[in-house]
């Protein structure tokens, strides 16, 4: 097979006026999503749940087997049995890490292709693929197979490397540049990304970071939270089968910004029904932890546990303002006895005790599926 060779941005083939129902429904959609997000109390801990599900779930379109749970148990500072299973850990952490390192830089300046190989630096950092010339475009050919497949075998072998320096830079451009509609242009951004494959590895999960960068930026969305991976994940034959469509078939282009259309649309509205519960079960953890308590410290202690769904009580201790640590214990204990909380594992010797909210853990869950 031979090496593919990029379609020049914008994308002419493309017939604007056959998606324009398409449009409409995922711009009406996302516009319910970034309703509800603007008016978040404290989004930031709210929304940092859903933040690690997406990392969990765009990570196992890649084969990642890490689970939601098992990566919250690692920021609990619980060790995986298996070395394996540690990687596919810290590959999820990574995603994380580079996601806020990229929403960081945007505050700054505008995204760039800088930018994109620094999050390419941090994704591959300590794991699976640091030596595949991690934050640098790839100067070697690559190609899309099953395990042992060579160039012949393949299911696709994108653009040689030497076309790269001028198909990234078009593609910087046409990101940056004005479009009838900014989810087309963002389904465009997102396929035209996956055909060049700039990376040797890394490039199916830094492309679906490049989704909630670019509402973001592009002003869709007031908060850079938009976590498509679960709809990805759930349909990923029929994804990966419209991106291999890409330059293969004359409609490739408008199929696969029909579904990702579809993908936006669908998804805004579930991540609105999860953000809608988890703000339900917020406000009645905060009532129910005042009640429970009659602390001044009870706030307090729900955002930190929606900010960390399991946490140990070590790190409690050492967040600021929070009370001592026989006060705080009492207090968790008491959150427990109210079913707020539960005990993972007992605290031994130096080990601290790990606790858990089982209940925001279901709904993060439940839409994850």
């Amino acid at each position: 097979m031979k090496p593919a060779v990029p379609d020049t941005l914008p994308i002419s083939s493309i017939r604007w006026e056959d998606l324009i129902p398409g449009m409409g429904r995922a711009n009406r959609a996302l516009a319910r999503y970034d309703g509800l997000l603007a008016a978040l109390p404290n989004a930031d801990i709210l929304l940092a749940p859903m933040t690690t599900q997406e990392a969990v779930l765009s990570s196992r379109i890649e084969g990642t087997q890490a689970t939601f749970g098992e990566i919250l148990k690692a920021d609990a500072g619980e060790q995986p049995r298996e070395a394996e299973r540690g990687l596919d850990i810290f590959e999820v952490i990574n995603y994380r890490r580079a996601l806020r390192q990229a929403v960081g830089e945007l505050d700054k300046r505008p995204f760039s292709l800088n930018l994109l190989r620094a999050m390419h630096a941090t994704l591959l950092n300590t794991v699976r693929g640091e030596d595949k010339a991690r934050g640098n475009f790839r100067s070697t050919q690559n190609w899309i197979g099953p395990a042992g497949s060579s160039m012949g075998t393949a299911y696709f072998v994108p653009p040689e490397a030497g076309q790269l320096p001028g198909a990234m830079s078009e593609w910087e451009k046409y990101y940056h540049a004005d479009a009838p509609d900014a989810l087309v242009q963002l389904a465009v951004v997102h396929g035209q990304f996956e055909y060049l494959h700039p990376f040797l590895d890394g490039n199916g999960r830094l492309g679906r970071l490049l989704v909630p960068l670019f509402l973001f930026g592009k002003k869709q969305l007031s908060r850079p939270a938009f976590y498509l991976s679960s709809y990805l994940e759930r349909n990923r034959d029929s994804y990966i089968a419209r991106l291999r469509a890409l330059g293969r078939e004359a409609s490739g282009w408008q199929r696969w910004c029909d579904f990702f259309l579809t993908a936006v649309a669908e998804q805004a509205d579930s991540n609105g029904a999860q953000v809608g519960q988890i703000l339900e079960l917020y406000r009645t953890f905060k009532q129910r932890a005042i009640e429970l308590t009659h602390s001044e410290f009870a706030v307090m202690l729900v955002d930190a546990v929606f900010a960390r769904p399991i946490f140990s009580t070590s790190q409690l201790v050492e967040m600021p303002h929070m009370p001592t640590r026989p006060v705080l214990i009492h207090l968790l204990s008491r959150l427990a006895a109210g079913g707020i909380l539960s005990i993972v594992s007992p605290g031994r010797g130096r080990r601290s005790q790990i606790w858990a909210c089982d209940e925001l853990i279901s709904v993060c869950e439940r839409y994850g599926k």
